[in-house]
């Protein structure tokens, strides 16, 4: 028999000689083998005692199932094994149990109980797999025990679980769509879950289940916007096209008002929105100034919304950026759209696949937004090696951009495009070219005389393409071309294409007045062979005839009469019916038909030159991004994207109510704490919530919080009572945001107009008031309105210390709470010192020796010799202060000295050459530096967190200097205070390969608390943690550009090696912090 040696052949687990055999691979399996020995080694396997035998089995059958091998025959002996004590082996049983349990629902039921116990399993990747085999029995007699495991996992203590639960509840409502009423209890239990991994899944389940009940979604709204950065990838694209559907639902049009804004270009586009989150209550004053007018103000949600999806662009996954931009599309306002379309020009890079679908949005955003994609026009250019598909798309991209700017660019490449071998490619070409000349007037004649040049091409597909083409641009102006309609004419007989015969023939027909003597013997010509023609030159035949006849019987009456008889006894009936038809119009009857009499109003009417539209015209109708899109037809369970509203729902819908025992205990903790480190992170939330109670919480003044303004702002809407609170703790009585917000105005105005510059070297000082929550949002908007007095560079006088701290308390927002540099104690720092030390936060709090961390990590690094400088010397410090201009910009202080002997006039930043995504934000230009004269300006510089140098141009009034800024890694961050739990929590979520982990041995001279503190502090610009342990220290901050967090652990044994731990899902970032530290701790 041959069976055995094929079995055998290529058998990938049997063993060698003299080794047990526990049998052949069966994913290799020949096809002869006898079914009934069929995998009975892993049957045998699967019986034994031996938990490592039957590890191996079930390894070796997951791996069969993975290449789409058959083992449903294995079912009863893998179901055994449910009950198996060996987590590993249990795992993989559930794995199999998931797959096959469905076809085998018999047999799954018999170990139904077996499953209910392992719902109750301490191990949360059991109970997850058990839910998920017990949602996979499709058998309606077990409904209600998948009801009360799905309420059972709903409550659990495992978000894995509850993440296994929603993908559940839509397997049971396609079970039993009555259990509606109580899933939708299970969801909006679920919804209110503050974990990224549960809130992708139950939005999915919300949309297969109860996508009409928005009303779930208000309160979860701003908590949805808040994680969105955080839920893994899938998860974010359900959320946003959710979302997307519920903001069209809830916010005003964006655009409604844009004739308006057109009226008056003096507004500005967001000026209204400003004015708004300056400061409670603008709102209602601007409408009462403006009664008639009604500008826009955007919803602060929606402005959330716009926000936190922004930072999607940049995701790795194109489904996630596809998303972002049709929401984008749909939502935002027409000067906001265009950030879409750099993300959707990287995609184009992608595989093929993605560009087809990216290319298919682009094409009808492309119909709207023209000037969007303007900038990108040779993104579009089509290479040798795209598909067809591909090249067809990006023509019609290519065709809606062409403009009367870059018309003869985009008609160069056309001429390109002609000659390749992609015959439909060539075919899309010409006709791109016939949509440019119809749409833009002035080419109208160069792309006529390029077609008929390819009227002499050898291809005939060109020429045919062609033919038809010039077809329809001559009915625009058929007078001018008579050359061209003869010179059509004279290819009638090389021509063989049917589609381009016709419309040679119309085209004679329609315009026969033209060429007069021509058109006849043309005629003649195709009665010859009308017999061999196509049906659709037949019928053009018989329409040139009939308008000859009533134009020119006198030549063409017999030649007519001979091709109606000829079609009347074609085998075609559309041809016969036609020459019938034809003959009693033109050729009177004794009767004389009424309409004979007007055949020539019929034949020979003035006809509509034809629209060359684009395809994608009408498609914005469907939702970007959707399978209804990419069809051009509803596709089964499309949801259309709603109308937006006439006027706006009530936004207090989405307010979140702070517990009062929350506001109380708070504010307590606040007068009995001293330390401004525990009044953070505990300022924040109650004893017993979680960190990610955070968007929850504070939500609840959010529908008048002013953290709204620009879309550049990162994070949620911070909490805002509680820092209102805080600012107003020098008041007893307590008062609403509003008059919170006005007697902080009002103070701040006092205190300048009273000590004018010399207040302000104490910005920002007194730390013990920022809270937790507002280090992670952006500079808020009340900086913009702050006095420029605050940033001027003055030392501080005995004088003025008591007012300095007073406005310390008053202005707790005027400075992004990140960037806040506690240092040691004022007695430490000498008045010139702190006159270096600008901006740093001096206080005298206790517990600030163990938050140190100095003002200026590296010190001053030259940027330009005076030698090279020709006497202009350039040094600069990164100050570590923030950036008034943008939070995500590193501020930088460029100190120059004149050491000639001529002032240097005009010193200025010239034109930057920087990579992608580094940008820079000039000083101010330094009209003269006389000679042996110092200033000092300040500049940002967002460096997209990398180390990459920043390279610029100073200039003076003569000469230019190239010079370049490379950050240390440090210096890309910002501190973040947070408490003991908060930091072990977000360490947990970043582990693998977010941890990097090096052992170090410390000098004896870097064992004492502050030397470690301070040299941490000195080589990256982080905020300690506080640490029960004594040998332990923990520093937490956030990278600038994109806020991911930094953690970092430094756990100094007395006796071993010490070992450091960063955590960051910026791995780059981590790897070199952990080089500098261990660098700086070893010195």
């Amino acid at each position: 028999m041959s069976a055995a040696p094929a079995y055998g052949e290529d058998k990938g687990g049997s063993a060698g000689p003299g080794e047990p055999e526990y049998g052949h691979d069966p994913a290799s399996g020949g096809i002869f083998s006898s079914d009934y020995k069929r995998h009975d080694d892993l049957k045998e396997m699967l019986d034994t005692n031996k938990d490592s035998l039957k590890l191996e089995a079930m390894k070796r059958i997951v791996a069969m199932i993975a290449r789409g091998k058959n083992a449903s025959d294995l079912f009863p002996a893998v179901v055994k094994n449910v009950a198996c004590k060996n987590i590993e082996v249990k795992k993989l049983v559930y794995v199999y149990l998931v797959r096959y349990a469905e076809e085998q629902q018999d047999l799954a039921l018999l170990s139904i109980s077996t499953f209910q116990r392992g719902l109750k399993d301490p191990n949360q990747l059991i109970r997850a797999s058990a839910l998920r085999v017990l949602s996979s029995i499709r058998v309606p007699i077990i409904v209600p025990i998948m009801m009360l495991a799905i309420k059972e996992a709903a409550s659990d203590m495992s978000p894995y679980v509850r993440k296994t639960a929603a993908h559940a509840i839509p397997k049971l409502y396609s079970l039993d769509s009555d259990q509606k009423d109580q899933l939708i209890e299970v969801i909006e239990k679920l919804l209110a879950d503050k974990t990224t991994l549960v809130a992708g899944s139950v939005v999915m389940a919300f949309e297969e289940v109860c996508p009409e009940r928005i009303d779930l979604i208000h309160k979860n709204y701003r908590k949805l916007c808040n994680l969105l950065i955080d839920v893994e990838e899938w998860g974010q694209v359900v959320i946003i096209s959710m979302l997307t559907r519920y903001a069209r639902t809830q916010f005003l049009s964006p655009t409604q008002n844009e004739s308006l804004l057109e009226e008056n270009p003096e507004k500005a586009f967001y000026g209204s929105e400003e004015d708004e989150a300056k400061g409670p209550g603008s709102e209602e004053a601007a409408t009462t100034a403006l009664p008639a007018r009604k500008p826009y103000v955007m919803d602060p949600d929606h402005r959330l919304l716009l926000r936190n999806t922004k930072p999607l662009l940049q995701s790795r996954s194109a489904a996630v950026v596809m998303a972002v931009a049709q929401l984008y599309f749909h939502l935002a306002p027409k000067a906001e759209v265009g950030v879409i379309a750099k993300a959707l020009v990287r995609l184009l890079r992608s595989h093929s696949e993605v560009q087809y679908v990216v290319l298919q949005n682009v094409a009808t955003m492309s119909i709207k937004r023209r000037g969007m994609f303007e900038p990108y026009l040779k993104s579009f250019y089509i290479r040798s090696t795209d598909p067809t598909q591909i090249k067809i798309l990006k023509l019609e991209v290519l065709t809606n951009l062409a403009s009367e700017t870059n018309i003869p660019t985009v008609l160069r490449e056309f001429q390109t495009y002609i000659r390749s071998m992609d015959k439909d490619f060539v075919a899309a070409t010409i006709q791109a070219i016939g949509r440019c000349a119809t749409n833009i007037g002035r080419v109208r004649d160069t792309c006529l005389n390029g077609l008929v040049q390819l009227l002499s091409n050898r291809d005939e597909l060109v020429v045919a393409e062609s033919v038809v083409v010039i077809k329809k641009l001559l009915q625009m102006q058929p007078a001018q071309h008579g050359e061209i309609i003869k010179h059509l004419a004279k290819l009638t007989d090389s021509i063989q294409v049917p589609m381009a015969r016709a419309s040679i023939l119309w085209l004679i027909g329609e315009y026969c007045e033209h060429v007069p003597k021509i058109a006849p013997d043309v005629l003649r010509k195709m009665a010859k062979s009308f017999t061999a023609e196509e049906d659709i030159v037949k019928l053009q035949v018989i329409n040139l005839a009939a308008k000859l006849y009533l134009t020119n019987s006198k030549q063409t009456k017999l030649l007519t009469q001979y091709v109606l008889s000829l079609a009347k006894y074609d085998q075609n009936y559309d041809i016969r019916d036609r020459a019938r038809f034809t003959r009693q119009l033109i050729v009177p009857s004794e009767q004389g038909g009424a309409l004979s009499r007007h055949a020539k109003k019929l034949f020979l009417a003035p006809k509509p030159a034809p629209v060359l539209e684009s395809s994608f015209k009408d498609r914005d109708h469907f939702q970007l991004g959707s399978l209804s899109h990419l069809l051009n037809a509803k596709a089964t369970g499309y949801q259309e994207l709603p109308d937006w509203p006439e006027e706006a729902p009530d936004p207090s819908v989405r307010n979140v109510e702070v517990p009062e025992w929350t506001k109380c205990s708070n504010r307590e903790k606040r007068k009995e704490k001293e330390k401004p480190f525990y009044s953070d992170s505990e300022g924040e939330s109650g004893p017993t919530e979680s960190a990610d109670s955070d968007p929850e919480s504070e939500s609840a003044s959010d529908s008048k919080s002013s953290s709204e303004s620009g879309s550049g702002e990162s994070s949620s809407e911070s909490d805002s009572e509680d820092q209102e609170e805080e600012k107003g703790r020098s008041s007893e009585s307590e008062q609403s945001e509003e008059e919170g917000g006005k007697r902080k105005m009002k103070k701040r105005k006092k205190v300048t107009e009273a000590q004018g510059d010399a207040s302000s070297s104490d910005e920002g000082s007194d730390s013990s008031s920022s809270s937790s929550e507002s280090e992670r949002t952006s500079e808020t908007e009340e900086e913009q309105v702050e006095p420029a007095s605050w940033r001027k560079k003055t030392p501080p006088s005995g004088k003025s210390a008591p007012v300095a701290k007073e406005i310390s308390l008053l202005d707790l927002e005027d400075f992004t709470p990140p960037s806040v540099q506690p240092v040691s104690p004022p007695t430490i720092v000498s008045t010139s010192l702190a006159t270096d030390l600008e901006g740093l936060t001096l206080t005298d709090s206790p517990l600030v020796p163990s938050l140190l961390s100095p003002g200026s990590g590296a010190g001053r690094q030259e940027l330009l010799h005076r030698v090279a400088g020709e006497g202009l010397a350039v040094d600069y410090t990164f100050s570590r202060q923030p950036f008034s201009g943008d939070p995500h910009m590193v501020s930088v202080h460029i100190h120059f000295s004149n050491s000639s002997d001529t002032p240097i006039k005009g010193l200025h930043v010239g034109t930057p050459k920087l990579p992608a995504g580094i940008s820079i934000q000039e000083f101010p230009e330094i009209e003269s530096l006389a000679p042996g004269e110092s200033t000092t300006a300040v500049m940002g510089i967002n460096f997209c967190d990398s180390t990459q140098a920043a390279n610029f141009q100073l200039c003076t009034q003569t000469r230019q200097f190239y010079v370049s800024i490379q950050p240390p890694v440090g210096e890309l961050m910002a501190p973040v205070f947070m408490s003991e739990n908060e930091f072990k929590k977000e360490q947990g979520k970043l582990t693998g390969m977010s941890e990097i982990t090096e052992k170090l041995t410390l000098p004896d001279g870097c064992r004492s608390d502050h030397i470690v503190v301070q040299k941490v502090t000195t080589v990256a610009n982080l905020g300690r943690v506080p640490c029960g342990a004594s040998d332990e220290y923990r520093f937490a901050g956030r990278t600038l550009t994109s806020g991911s967090l930094v953690l970092l652990t430094l756990d100094a044994r007395p006796t071993g090696a010490a070992q450091l731990t960063v955590n960051s899902e910026k791995m780059v970032i981590g790897t070199m912090l952990v080089k500098d530290v261990v660098q700086a701790l070893t010195q």
